[in-house]
């Protein structure tokens, strides 16, 4: 597995600008960094979906409390 320094990050950094611009990488970054957000506010919800569904059941029914 190839070793990334900080050499190395800074290369790719350059041929990334030189390809697309500052504007449209700084612009790229702002759609990058609103997905991520949105990904993990969808896996809360999610996580919210699951825990509705385990305690009503599959079709938003309340399971019977079980007889002692």
């Amino acid at each position: 597995m190839p070793h990334v320094t900080p050499v190395g990050l800074l290369i790719v950094l350059a041929i990334v600008l030189v390809l697309f611009g500052g504007g449209r990488v700084g612009k790229l970054g702002g759609e990058l960094g609103t997905a991520i957000r949105e990904f993990r506010r969808g896996l809360e919800g999610a996580d919210d979906t699951q825990k509705v569904e385990s305690t009503t059941g599959k079709n938003g029914e309340v399971p019977p409390t079980p007889e002692k």
